[in-house]
């Protein structure tokens, strides 16, 4: 009786479990398929719309017509070519920006006297629209890679600035107060209390500059480019291939969506204490 009572035990605890392993899937697919209604109810009107011929395939080619040329892209690898050199001028672009925006919000964050200071230059430069720097861009860069990569820098950099400075200026004192009446160090209190609820705010910015690094990318394309998305949509746009525009929409909306997909996972990962 003694050997028998612990395995109908065990059994039990591996029966509820997988009563509870089964809501908990069928869960994950019925948020699955619920994303995947957006999408199709989206896809089903375009080809509504094109079908019935509401507009002309030169204004607004069918799914099907821009699948095939997608998927003519893939085959003989321009497609490929074009993402991969966006993706380098991008992520360049948003690591610079990130490099400069870390430093400097931690500074602002920690210091009222710094960020009265600075925030007016901030605010006065903040409402600009990146493309408006294109001319200074040529004028002061020329037409190589980092007058494109300059674009993606400013359009980022105030995303991610503000976020980080907001994350540090808005720490909770009674956090910090706890902190020192256990005797930890400044240094300790930065790294394991400041930092640590500031990585919301700084996930947030990560978030909207990688957007806003993406919303540049055809602008800063148009700096005498001969590859990218950005050139790609251009050179649709010139010469009417409007299923070619799409493409490089679409291109850009599925790296988009990837990108935000590894950073949502790694807030996750990142906040598992909150």
């Amino acid at each position: 009786m003694e050997n028998t009572f612990p395995s109908l035990q065990h059994k039990e605890v591996l029966s509820s479990s997988k009563k509870r392993s089964r809501p908990s899937q069928g869960k994950a697919w019925t948020r699955l398929l619920i994303k995947l209604s957006g999408l199709s109810i989206l896809l089903l009107v375009w080809g509504l719309i094109t079908g019935l011929g509401y507009v002309v395939p030169a204004q607004l080619p069918s799914p099907l017509a821009t699948l095939q040329t997608m998927t003519h892209m893939l085959q003989d690898g321009s497609l490929i070519h074009h993402a991969i050199s966006s993706l380098r001028r991008v992520f360049s672009g948003f690591f610079v920006a990130f490099a400069i925006a870390l430093p400097l919000g931690l500074m602002l964050g920690s210091s009222r006297l710094l960020r009265d200071a600075i925030n007016p230059v901030l605010e006065l430069l903040r409402p600009i629209p990146p493309l408006a720097f294109i001319s200074l861009a040529i004028l002061w860069l020329g037409i190589d890679e980092w007058s494109k990569i300059s674009i993606i820098i400013y359009g980022a950099f105030f995303p991610l600035l503000l976020n980080i400075t907001g994350g540090i200026s808005q720490v909770d004192p009674v956090h910090i107060r706890a902190a020192q009446s256990l005797g930890a160090r400044k240094i300790h209190i930065f790294c394991h209390v400041t930092l640590r609820a500031a990585i919301p705010n700084m996930m947030i910015g990560i978030r909207s500059g990688m957007g806003m690094a993406f919303i540049c990318l055809v602008g800063s394309e148009l700096i005498a480019a001969n590859e990218g998305l950005g050139f790609l949509i251009q050179e649709g746009r010139y010469m009417f291939k409007t299923d070619q525009v799409l493409v490089g929409m679409i291109t850009i909306g599925i790296i988009g969506y990837f990108i935000n997909l590894v950073l949502t996972t790694l807030e996750k990962i990142l906040l598992r204490w909150k």
